[in-house]
């Protein structure tokens, strides 16, 4: 039985300062290398292993790939002042459907570490004022700052580390 909340379930506080975008930006840049190293010590055979027709540890893996085009269009938001964030598929279609069990775990790792790398570089050519401005998220239905999302992102990455590093344990 998992000790880890429901993602949907979660409530976010975002009264921490712009200031922190950094932070934020560290542990966004850390999450390929954190990722490499608790699934690179387990043999493929437990890393695809579907404890109670769930996600395995794989697929959490190769749903962090898959999220990364809706980080970055995020970021785009931010950029163009959308008037909402781009909406994310909750039912994980792409996840699903994706067949990351097939996968090489080493492709996955590394395709992961390449499209963080393009939302990385994209952040951090942003002028500070954007770190401040504010988009509705359409799930949360509250506003948020650039440094929020970034957060955001940050707390779904360390959730689906948890999650793959409890099913491996």
């Amino acid at each position: 039985m998992t000790q880890i909340s429901k993602w949907f379930e979660r409530k976010f506080e975002f009264s921490f300062p712009a200031e922190l975008f950094p932070n934020f930006c560290i542990r966004l840049r850390g999450t390929p290398a954190r990722l490499e190293e608790i699934i690179r010590a387990h043999p493929h055979e437990r890393l695809v292993r579907k404890p109670e027709q769930k996600w395995s540890a794989q697929e959490h893996a190769g749903h962090l790939l898959d999220l990364e085009p809706l980080w970055l269009a995020r970021v785009n938001d931010y950029i163009t002042a959308a008037g909402e964030l781009t909406h994310a598929d909750l039912s994980n279609r792409k996840t699903h459907e994706a067949e990351h069990n097939a996968r090489s775990s080493e492709d996955i790792l590394a395709e992961f570490r390449k499209e963080r790398s393009l939302l990385m570089d994209r952040v951090g050519r942003l002028e500070p004022a954007l770190f401040s401005r504010t988009i509705p998220h359409p799930r949360l239905k509250t506003p948020l700052r650039l440094v929020d999302h970034l957060y955001f992102v940050a707390e779904h990455d360390d959730h689906h580390l948890a999650r793959i590093w409890e099913l491996l344990k």
